[in-house]
């Protein structure tokens, strides 16, 4: 009996050990020039004080990346040195042009149109929606945001644009812009890290109202 008790209780630690051993999917989140800014930096910030797993990938060949009020970011990698094949979510912020920029770019369309017919999870702000995921197809069916003064891009490509700060729909989440980049944070939190964590990061980053 002994000896079947520590057999059990070896298994189980096994299983255990292996659990705790999984490492979490990464997140990739694309730059290119004329990107705005605050929609790349501050979803990035509020992920990793979650604890996610989120990599900046520059859509070209240069790391640094000159974005629409001019500020420079610096990417952790190229597009052409990343695998998105086991991705969790792919995050494609706005910007005039960085949409454009995204939009324009082959590999990038390869990578969102492949991780959307997996249901991987998507999430994009401002003009994302509008100029990167609508001409795609992703939006089809289903209900988005984007930056005001866009949304007929949606519409016209079978998606249904709605006038709301952050839209939720299964596997993914847009929003609307530079002022709404938080909330649209917190919400890919949710999804990945559930309530607890979430209204952990929104209340010490203070996002909620007093």
């Amino acid at each position: 009996m002994c000896n079947s008790f520590l057999r059990g209780a070896l298994s189980a630690l096994a299983i255990i050990s292996s659990i705790m051993c999984m490492k979490a999917k990464t997140s990739y989140i694309f730059l290119a020039p004329g990107v705005e800014e605050v929609e790349a930096t501050a979803t990035v910030d509020a992920l990793r004080r979650a604890s996610i797993d989120v990599v900046t990938v520059a859509v070209g060949d240069n790391l640094q990346i000159k974005g629409a009020t001019g500020q420079t970011l610096v990417a952790d990698s190229l597009i052409s040195e990343i695998n998105a094949d086991d991705a969790d979510w792919i995050i494609i912020p706005g910007g005039d042009p960085g949409a454009q920029n995204l939009a324009a770019n082959s590999e990038l369309k390869q990578i969102v149109l492949n991780h959307f017919r997996k249901n991987g999870r998507i999430a994009s702000i401002c003009a994302g929606p509008a100029v990167v995921l609508a001409p795609l197809g992703v939006l089809k069916g289903k209900k988005a945001t984007c930056y005001p003064g866009l949304g007929d891009a949606i519409n016209s490509n079978g998606g249904k644009y709605v006038e709301q700060t952050v839209v939720i729909e299964p596997g993914l989440i847009t929003s609307e812009g530079p002022g709404t980049t938080l909330p649209f944070a917190i919400e890919i939190i949710r999804a990945t890290k559930g309530n607890q964590v979430a209204e952990s990061i929104e209340t010490g980053m203070l996002v909620k109202d007093k």
